[in-house]
């Protein structure tokens, strides 16, 4: 059964620092094509944070410098690390994978950046 876990999120000041982490299970996602890390604020659409697929990376412009993004292959695991978060960073974060044309979505796990 494919499915995907994320952990790693919470309550944090601002300019703190908080690492996601998403494992992928199940045969399904013996070969990825990609994974990313997405985040909704309230009343906001869904948009991609950061995402890499092979040795390519790419983020969000509000995010670049402050965010990376990173795999381990051998343990199907994306990993999203936050350093200077603002306020602004405040959503829901969901892990993303993409399997050939097949894409995987986590259930979500709040960040909130508030003092």
């Amino acid at each position: 059964q494919a499915q995907l876990v994320e952990s790693g999120g919470g309550l944090v000041q601002p300019g703190g620092s908080l690492r996601l982490s998403c494992v992928a299970s199940g045969s399904t996602f013996r070969i990825i094509s990609a994974m990313g890390w997405y985040r909704q604020a309230p009343g906001k659409q869904r948009e991609l944070v950061a995402g890499i697929s092979g040795g390519s990376r790419n983020y969000l412009n509000s995010v670049e410098g402050r965010f990376t993004i990173s795999r381990d292959n051998a343990k199907n695991t994306v990993y999203l690390q936050m350093n200077d978060l603002k306020p602004e960073d405040t959503a829901v974060y969901y892990c993303n994978v993409s399997v050939g044309w097949d894409i995987y979505w986590g259930q979500g796990t709040q960040v909130t950046v508030s003092s």
